[in-house]
């Protein structure tokens, strides 16, 4: 991790990796915890292979709309998520790539150690994402994965 340009929440869920899998990958879940509410992610579209796209729309409660489309870079099952909006499907260039995602479910006992790794390119990117409410987003949106993780 480099602080200067990365962002980054880790916890442990007494949740099994499964199933906080499960809650990233399937677009139904997705949608119910994705964004800290009222704001919401909407027509999630998941093609959960390299290459694949993880597309969504995120609607805001005074009805804004931001589309995101990205690109899975990696996928091994129950255990690592990475995409990027530096591409999109087919590892396509995108014209305006903001950041790289990298999810991990390393399980402990009692459940599962969830680490969530955000890149930038730069500084600005990252104060941008940090102005956008990166801390308190991401821990409301962990906190809303996991109340959904533990009724499934």
């Amino acid at each position: 991790m480099n602080p200067a340009l990365d962002l980054e929440l880790r916890r442990d869920i007494d949740v099994a990796a499964e199933t906080l899998w499960a809650c990233w990958t399937e677009p139904a879940l997705i949608e119910r915890w994705f964004c800290p509410v009222p704001w919401r992610a909407t027509d999630v579209e998941i093609d959960l292979r390299p290459g694949g796209r993880f597309n969504s729309v995120i609607r805001g409660p005074e009805g804004e709309e931001m589309p995101g489309r990205g690109c899975y870079l990696e996928v091994v099952p129950q255990r690592r998520l990475v995409w990027t909006d530096a591409l999109t499907e087919g590892f396509r260039p995108a014209a305006s790539p903001f950041m790289t995602g990298i999810i991990s479910f390393t399980p402990i006992a009692g459940g599962t150690r969830y680490h969530a790794l955000v890149l930038h390119a730069d500084e600005a990117a990252r104060d941008r994402h940090l102005a956008m409410g990166f801390d308190e987003g991401w821990k409301a949106a962990t906190d809303q994965l996991v109340a959904l993780a533990r009724t499934l």
